[in-house]
């Protein structure tokens, strides 16, 4: 960071033309900017750039934003001085979170409007968040002990050229979402023993057959939840129906096929978060300034686009299922799951808010990648909309846990009415879990808490790791 620190001072004495250091932005990128006024030019980038709109990110997403911005440029490419950096960090330490608007970035130069804001707080601007109150920028820095910078040459640019936003968010996501999956085995498991169905299709031998890893890994799963269940052999060599619905026969190839998707989105963040997307580079060994395009946030905004596809997919399935659940015709339980239908309506409704959500995933998933429109002039001519496919994929997100929500509550009814038979040991714990929490639904009741109930395990994985402390894998 010294390094090419030292070089970045070096061609502001010269004089020399640099991109962002002795020249305006954008398409201002032809306007030279006098020596002294490159601190200024500094400062106003940020001031000119906070232009964000919206209600907040939410704390995590700052925080990782913040880390994540802070390793990017401690990798010692951008010219930043190492005390800009520290700040940055020791706000992470003393709990400052910069208030950063969610609405503002194509994801062109990088997430620049979001990163702003968060760049504020440095120089002692903006607005942050500190002991649970919103406050001043420096007023924050004050309280915890801190002295906002006087950004240098280069330096306005190093903070706001980057991808972070979408970074930030697709890494918070790729654990979101594996839990996601890992819930939505075993609620599809929890359903297809309340209806009877058959692990017959999770066969390793069929498996074998189309060997893609999300469907075998499903598979497995699968396989390892219904172990040991008495429902599935009561009633194996039975006749009450010759094949199980798509949504309960088919879940490898579809559950896998979410989990080889999202397995691209891993990769991508993966790779990002190691990497340098400032602009303009600086390699001080080599004594050359680059101008590239390494911001442009693209290699992120498809795998978000795509796991915004793949996480639907899991909603949408598991839609299926729960409508399945409530149709005695098929599932050969009481009609939606209330022993007084007519006068009581069961779990009737809650069919509908998974409905509501899975056709709002629709929207959703419409790909945000595939659209471009031009900013700066036309100089940044073609853009990624990456920001906007993060914010989608985590709404996708949070419509799917609701869904799964409600299956397992239809399920675990469903599994009350197989009693005295039992389902699987891991499945069983499942059950338990949900009903220490949400009884038996004897009479109609408002059933929005009991929902809210069960979002809340799946979300903090109390849900999950009550079935993987039971199975292998």
């Amino acid at each position: 960071m010294e390094a090419s620190r030292g070089m970045v001072a070096a061609l502001v004495e010269r004089g020399e033309v640099v991109y962002g250091v002795t020249t305006g932005f954008g398409k201002l990128a032809d306007m030279a900017i006098p020596r002294e006024a490159v601190s200024l030019l500094q400062r106003n980038l940020l001031l000119s750039h906070s232009v964000g709109v919206g209600e907040p990110l939410p704390r995590d997403v700052v925080r990782a934003m913040m880390l994540l911005r802070a390793s990017s440029l401690a990798l010692g490419y951008s010219g930043i001085r190492p005390e800009t950096v520290e700040l940055l960090v020791q706000m992470l330490n003393r709990g400052i979170t910069p208030v950063v608007p969610s609405r503002g970035s194509v994801g062109a130069s990088g997430d620049l409007a979001p990163l702003a804001h968060l760049a504020l707080v440095l120089i002692g601007a903006g607005q942050a968040e500190i002991g649970g109150r919103r406050v001043p920028g420096g007023a924050a820095l004050a309280e915890a002990g801190l002295e906002p910078v006087e950004l240098q040459a280069k330096e306005g640019l190093a903070l706001i050229n980057g991808t972070q936003l979408m970074t930030a968010v697709g890494a918070l996501l790729v654990d979101d979402a594996a839990n996601v999956l890992d819930v939505a085995d075993i609620a599809g498991a929890m359903s297809l023993e309340a209806m009877r169905g058959t692990d017959r299709a999770f066969d390793a031998r069929a498996m074998a057959l189309r060997p893609h890893a999300g469907q075998g890994h499903a598979a497995t799963r699968l396989r390892s939840l219904l172990t040991g269940s008495e429902i599935l052999p009561s009633h194996r060599f039975d006749s009450h129906r010759v094949q199980d619905p798509y949504s309960l026969r088919c879940m490898p190839q579809v559950h896998g096929a979410s989990r080889d998707a999202l397995g691209l989105l891993c990769r991508a963040v993966d790779t990002e978060m190691s990497s340098v997307t400032d602009n303009p580079l600086i390699f001080p060994v080599d004594g050359e300034v680059i101008s590239c395009g390494n911001f442009h946030g693209e290699p992120l905004a498809i795998p978000l686009d795509v796991a915004a596809i793949a996480l639907a997919e899991i909603g949408g399935i598991s839609e299926r299922r729960i409508e399945a659940m409530l149709d005695p015709h098929f599932s050969e339980l009481p009609a939606f799951l209330t022993m007084h239908g007519g006068v009581d309506s069961g779990f009737m409704v809650s069919q509908y808010t998974a409905a509501s959500l899975v056709s709002e995933n629709k929207i959703l998933s419409h790909p945000a990648s595939v659209d471009s429109i031009p900013t700066s002039a036309n100089q940044e001519d073609h853009v990624s909309m990456g920001a906007t496919a993060a914010l989608k994929v985590r709404q996708v997100l949070a419509n799917v846990e609701y869904i799964l929500a409600i299956e397992l509550l239809c399920a675990a009814e469903g599994l009350d009415y197989r009693l005295p038979l039992r389902t699987s040991p891991p499945l069983e714990a499942v059950r338990d879990l949900i009903r220490s929490e949400v009884p038996h639904l004897d009479d109609d009741r408002v059933l929005a808490p009991d929902i809210e109930c069960v979002n809340s395990m799946i979300r903090d994985r109390r849900l999950a790791g009550a079935a993987s402390a039971l199975i292998d894998g």
